[in-house]
């Protein structure tokens, strides 16, 4: 089945120097741009980290210091691959708890304000695992009858993706064929942030989801708690983490002046 778009969606896989979506860097990165016509945009590239890349990841990926050695950083890459984006909802594999997070990451560094408020996430993962519980080779076997010879290049990861969720739309009739739609129903628990420090409970407020706060109003914790921001901004958070809570906190100063 056709994926019924009203405005593009960027499918993008990343790989990387590790999982830690607060210190590690994208070696590669892939996305397959597909507009509502029915048009296609493919766009790969490596990436210098400027770390070293661990031994035991390029294991799984196959990228190499050297094979990154004289690619462009992400930084000099952002403005262009901000602009591939821009305007476009997103999809992926493990996109909503990994790719989106740790891209989001890469383009703060680079100093580009990167923000999804106007996009949808379709997180290609999350249908499979409550549809079927599988891995993605096992999805692209089991929807498109083919193997994934090249899982872990992100390029052929990014176009399996792709399939994989044309196919499910057949697979699937519950399954409605739009994007905000898939978006919903792909997505996890809502937070504010998208590393999930920080939460939505039932009345949409912002509360803490990790730690002695758990559960409690970030409102609430700033007021009783002024030295927990501070400890937030100084410690090992992501910075998309720390631009959310300083947003909470500039929101709650701005509503005691009015």
């Amino acid at each position: 089945m056709k994926l019924n778009l009203n405005k593009p969606i960027c499918f993008f896989d990343l790989e990387t120097t590790g999982t830690n979506i607060a210190k590690d860097k994208i070696v590669e990165i892939a996305i397959l741009k597909v507009f509502p016509n029915g048009n296609k945009e493919s766009y790969r590239w490596l990436v210098n980290p400027e770390v070293a890349i661990p031994a035991e990841t390029t294991k799984i990926h196959g990228i190499s210091d050297e094979d990154v050695a004289n690619e462009p950083t992400f930084k000099e890459l952002s403005k262009k691959i901000f602009s591939i984006i821009k305007g476009c909802d997103l999809g992926g594999y493990n996109s909503n708890r990994f790719d989106i997070p740790l891209l989001a990451e890469e383009f703060l560094r680079a100093e580009v304000d990167f923000d999804i408020k106007n996009a949808v996430a379709i997180d290609v993962q999350t249908i499979f695992h409550k549809k079927e519980k599988r891995t993605l080779e096992a999805a692209y076997k089991f929807y498109c009858d083919k193997d994934l010879t090249d899982a872990h290049s992100a390029e052929a990861d990014t176009n399996a993706t792709f399939e994989v969720l044309e196919s499910q739309l057949d697979h699937y009739p519950d399954l409605e064929n739009d994007t905000k739609w898939l978006a919903e129903f792909s997505a996890h628990k809502k937070h504010a942030d998208f590393a999930g420090f920080i939460s939505y409970n039932k009345k949409g407020e912002e509360v803490f989801s990790f730690g002695k706060n758990r559960g409690k109003l970030v409102e609430q914790v700033l007021e009783e708690e002024p030295g927990y921001y501070n400890w937030i901004q100084n410690a090992d958070f992501p910075l998309y983490t720390k631009k959310v809570l300083t947003a909470i906190k500039l929101r709650k100063l701005t509503d005691k002046l009015n």
